[in-house]
């Protein structure tokens, strides 16, 4: 099934678009094809990192002093 596109303006920093055309040029994609996959990837971490917040959110809290005094006794820090 083929996907619509949509045409969007998207203003790049110079060398961020330098480094896009030339990565599209090495991986005979399009800078289109590159920064559809990108944003989606980015995406589906923050969908990723939602869902970890919601299972997470019934956990008893714990304080800032009380997390550092076990990290310590871990030997984390």
């Amino acid at each position: 099934m083929a996907r619509l596109s949509k045409r969007s303006t998207v203003y790049l920093e110079p060398d961020l678009h330098k480094a896009l055309r030339i990565k599209a040029l090495e991986t005979y994609r399009s800078m289109s094809e590159i920064i559809n996959e990108t944003v989606r990837e980015a995406l589906a971490e923050d969908t990723e990192d939602l869902a970890a917040f919601e299972e997470r959110g019934n956990e008893p809290l714990i304080s800032y002093e009380r997390m550092v005094k076990r990290l310590k006794k871990d030997g984390r820090i």
